[in-house]
């Protein structure tokens, strides 16, 4: 059996992780509101349509940070459409998936949808199509507590209190053909800009994203962070990544190990960041905003075939198998490792739409594979991330050189006197004795040692066979301080000490 070492100790501490690093999305996209968070007339609809069995299961994902609306679809969206009695709504030609837009779910709503669930809100504004004026009557509408146009029309809604949603994204993806109002980075950078500086002189206590290439293979990456951020550094605080990965060639042990590209990227962007701060002289540290990212191939070839302008269609529902859901873990591990610097990250997306959680229309709701390494890190990932010291023996794909078989990410409560221990093990046959050395934490215990495995890679969850689950039968004892960890291939491990 193949072996690893690791170290953990109190004092190697990379940041605390910002809760926001769990966060989702939710877009005007596929089924993601229309028979995912709301189905009016759903047996399990509350009085205001919203499904209460998607409700729950999101409450014990604990997302801390849901964006809307968009994604793709903000770039054309008017928010006044999605405001005032419903039957006033307007239906619209959505340009970014070719739908129709009903509009008969829009901010009021979302708003108390997210109360309900327990959520914060990032709002989107519309930079494709739109601009300044917009975005500064839309966060009137949202954040002042009256005596004006916007802020009484809320109220006239039926809104007497004002949103206080505080934190608001710049545009979406403005680099990329696709969207509607591309923008150059010259452009995007001025109007965002100023967008910002009206923003904030309605609320001055918000917090901004700066718009960032839409993915790391983008021809504009990584000089469009650059020139843009030399417009928008001392306005926005955070600049926002996005990257989707898929196993389109078969190839698990390179799917596996997508993590190093991942790291690769924040480290770029990262280093574009403190390039900025330092040719503006600037205190400042740019914050990253991994504000779209998932496994995004399974349902490419079915959503080619989509017949346009229908209402809310069956788009972008990728069926998840068991090693997405071990690409998943290993995302959430490598933000964790960067906590300093990746504050927010929202899984794309939350419902339906390549998702955690998928329902049938008026029927059940169910947990996709990738929704339990999303679960664990959320619940139990809350405190300081610390640096493990790991020693783990390596491979080489296609794509990739020296990747550790073995990746993990701790995380530390002292408050709650507790740590957790991430581990995957990218090995596709071999089983690996881990030990671990946390003699630092005196008088601590193993409480559970969970563990997400299947020795099909290709299994997947559906509504009436929830094959991937995980088990508390995992493997691992601590004696004088160490922790000696079995930790079987192609697995995802939650290793869980308290005092």
């Amino acid at each position: 059996m193949k072996k690893a070492n690791m170290i953990i100790d109190k004092e190697y501490k990379i940041a605390e992780v910002d809760e926001r690093v769990y966060g989702s999305f939710i877009e005007h996209l596929g089924r993601a509101v229309y028979g995912g968070i709301y189905e009016a007339g759903h047996p399990e609809a509350d009085e205001q349509g919203f499904r209460t069995d998607v409700l729950s299961l999101v409450k014990e994902l604990q997302v801390p940070i849901v964006r809307y609306p968009g994604g793709n679809m903000v770039s054309a969206y008017n928010w006044e459409d999605g405001v005032g009695p419903k039957e006033d709504r307007p239906n619209r030609l959505e340009l970014a998936w070719r739908t129709i837009e009903t509009n008969d779910f829009g901010t009021n709503e979302f708003a108390d949808w997210a109360q309900k669930a327990g959520t914060e809100v990032m709002m989107a504004i519309n930079l494709g199509t739109r601009g300044v004026d917009a975005a500064r009557n839309f966060i009137e509408y949202c954040n002042h507590p009256g005596g004006t146009y916007w802020s009484d029309l809320r109220k006239k809604h039926g809104y007497e209190k004002p949103h206080n949603i505080k934190t608001w994204c710049l545009g979406n993806e403005m680099d990329g053909p696709w969207q509607v109002g591309q923008k150059t980075p010259v452009e995007y950078g001025r109007i965002a800009k100023e967008t910002a500086k009206a923003m904030r002189l309605v609320d001055p206590d918000i917090e901004l994203v700066s718009c960032g290439s839409s993915n790391s293979s983008m021809p504009t990456f990584p000089e469009w962070e650059a020139v843009t951020l030399d417009h928008t550094y001392e306005e926005a605080d955070y600049v926002s990544l996005h990257q989707y990965f898929g196993n389109r060639d078969n190839d698990s042990q390179n799917y596996l190990a997508n993590t190093m590209e991942l790291e690769r990227f924040i480290k770029t962007v990262t280093s574009i960041c403190d390039y900025i701060k330092a040719k503006k002289r600037s205190k400042k540290t740019m914050m990253l905003s991994f504000d779209e990212w998932n496994v995004w191939y399974h349902s490419n070839e079915n959503d080619e075939k989509m017949e346009p302008w229908q209402i809310a269609p069956p788009q972008l529902e990728d069926v998840y198998n068991f090693e997405d859901a071990l690409l998943v873990g290993g995302i959430l591990i490598t933000f964790l490792k960067n906590a300093d610097r990746v504050k927010m990250a929202c899984m794309a997306q939350l419902v339906n739409v390549i998702a955690p959680i998928m329902t049938d229309n008026m029927g059940s709701a169910w947990k996709q594979t990738i929704y339990y390494p999303y679960m664990h890190t959320s619940v139990f990932g809350r405190g300081t991330s610390l640096q493990p010291v790991v020693v783990s023996p390596k491979f080489d794909t296609k794509d990739f050189t020296d990747v550790p078989y073995i990746d993990s990410a701790v995380v530390y409560n002292e408050e709650n006197e507790e740590v957790t221990v991430f581990t995957l093990n990218r090995h596709l046959e071999e089983d690996i004795l881990v030990n671990i050395n946390v003699s630092g934490f005196e008088d601590y215990r193993i409480v559970e040692h969970i563990v997400l495995e299947n020795d099909d890679l290709k299994a997947v969850n559906t509504s009436q066979n929830q094959a991937v689950q995980p088990h508390k039968n995992g493997q691992s004892e601590l004696k004088d301080g160490r922790i000696e960890a079995k930790i079987n291939h192609t697995s995802w491990n939650v290793i869980r000490l308290k005092k």
